[in-house]
């Protein structure tokens, strides 16, 4: 039983190599992205900074409750769940009844600054140890930094507007006003460029998890994207493209089990751990946990929130084989051989996201139900082909934009005679069909809410779904919090409408 266990990784970024695919595997892995008392790396310069700072993407306020109900929750594609009693401040996210005062809201905001001030002080820690460490690892540690901290701002600015730049190592930040949101995305731009210049290409399979090169175009194509800047957008996603190191051979079905983290269509994921060896739940993440099957016995698998609503289930074309991947329904039998437990008799929601549904054995081998061990999956190639094909037809290349489009309907078709080829060359109809698209190939995967906003359709969309509470030009964002307002002696200012 060597494997894994045998290699004392300076970094822990990762809770599977890509070739682990049995739970004896699994049961062999270190923690990744945090230190145990056998592996610190004492003496190893900017390691214990930059892996530090990836832990950080894992944290309760970054990648769980709060983001997940934000840019899924939001949307017409997903509702609140758990029990109608819990959750009050997560159903202000469902009904636009946000105040400032949401706690949800302030973890948020806060949890994302405290990612960007570890990157902050992964840029200060380079600096004053230049004279002792290589140039390789000065810029790359750089790099990885300045791409956290935009990844960071990226979130921050779809969701808040515009925000505090805080781009120095101080302890003192409360009292930066805010910037533009125009401002924000300029720094988010000249971080991602100056990132990709000195990230490497790739990473041996040690170093899973990683942020390379194509992580930081992948991110940058998004964000030329939310900016309209069609040409750059695609440039961006062609060098993504053109790599080669990404594919869509992974089938659908297998993309969010266990076994297919890491994927070969996977550029970015969140790396999170827990098993027989390292029960602490310092190495994992909630983010499956608040969304895993409400129950009892061996059906209490989380608490219940974030379901697929009407409104998905019904969008799916006939025959679309990622609905079954998507939705998990009350009462059918998994592919693991389960039956979850019919509505209103074992469970309190009708449907509950497969994305996030765990496989049994591995929560017989870990001694825990919760899924503390999922991967959160932050950038998929399939993302990075649709946002190709969105660009595309705006630029009026029909041919390169059916081409893509196709690539990633081929892939969820498989062998069947299902979602026809899509051939019209009207530059409205196919804008439709890239819309639809990535509904249905991201849905449950955070891009929905964002997506309706960015392109101008987020009133009738979710007022024709039932939420009329929304007001365009005002929930287009969330509030700024009343504690950070506060703290800051009204320096901060509020979103309108708040």
């Amino acid at each position: 039983m060597r494997k894994i266990l045998n290699i004392k990784f300076c970094v822990l970024l990762s809770i599977a190599m890509i070739v682990f695919t049995s739970c004896d595997d699994y049961l062999e892995r270190e923690p990744l992205a945090r230190y145990s008392e056998d592996n610190y790396p004492v003496g190893s310069g900017l390691s214990s900074y930059v892996f530090g700072m990836y832990s950080s993407l894992r944290d309760y306020n970054v990648h769980t409750f709060a983001f997940v109900v934000a840019t899924n929750v939001r949307s017409e594609d997903a509702d609140k769940g758990s029990t109608p009693s819990d959750g009050a401040s997560t159903r202000e996210f469902d009904d636009f009844t946000l105040t400032p005062s949401n706690g949800l809201v302030n973890g948020f905001y806060q949890g994302h600054f405290d990612g960007i001030s570890q990157a902050n002080n992964v840029l200060a820690q380079a600096d004053s140890l230049r004279e002792s460490v290589t140039e390789y690892d000065y810029n790359v540690a750089r790099a990885e930094a300045l791409f956290i901290r935009a990844y960071l701002y990226f979130n921050m600015v779809r969701a808040f507007g515009g925000v505090p730049l805080v781009t120095s190592n101080v302890t003192e930040t409360v009292s930066i006003p805010r910037s533009t949101a125009s401002q924000v995305y300029d720094q988010i731009e000249e971080d991602l460029l100056e990132a990709i210049s000195f990230l490497p290409e790739t990473w041996g399979h040690e170093y899973v998890g990683r942020v390379n090169k194509y992580v930081a175009e992948g991110i940058l194509a998004k964000v030329y994207l939310y900016q309209q800047r069609w040409a750059d957008a695609l440039a961006m996603s062609q060098n993504v493209i053109n790599s080669g190191r990404y594919d869509l051979n992974t089938s659908y079905d297998e993309i969010f089990t266990e076994e297919g983290e890491n994927n070969s269509g996977s550029i970015f994921e969140v790396q999170a751990l827990k098993n027989s060896d390292f029960q602490t739940n310092d190495f994992g993440c909630q983010y499956a946990v608040v969304q895993g099957v409400r129950g009892s016995g061996d059906w209490n698998l989380g608490w219940g929130f974030n379901v697929p609503s009407d409104q998905l289930d019904a969008a799916y074309e006939n025959g679309d084989p990622r609905r079954d991947a998507t939705i998990l329904y009350a009462g059918e039998t998994t592919p693991y051989g389960e039956t979850v437990p019919d509505f209103d008799t074992g469970v309190p929601n009708p449907r509950y996201n497969q994305k996030v549904y765990t496989n049994p054995a591995y929560r017989e081998a870990t001694s825990g139900q919760g899924g503390w061990w999922v991967n959160v999956r932050i950038l998929r190639y399939a993302d990075v082909v649709l946002m190709a094909a969105e660009a595309a037809n705006e630029l009026g290349q029909t041919v390169e934009s059916l081409e893509k489009l196709e690539m990633v309907r081929a892939r969820a078709r498989g062998e069947l005679n299902v979602l026809p080829e899509v051939t019209t060359t009207d530059q409205a109809e196919l804008r439709d069909a890239i819309r639809h698209e990535r509904r249905i190939e991201l849905a449950m995967e955070h891009e929905r809410f964002y997506d309706i906003v960015r392109w101008g359709i987020a009133s009738d969309v979710l007022h024709a779904a039932g939420k009329t509470n929304y007001t365009q030009g005002k929930h287009e964002l969330l509030p700024i919090p009343q504690a950070q307002i506060d703290l800051s002696g009204n320096v901060l200012t509020q979103n309108p409408g708040y």
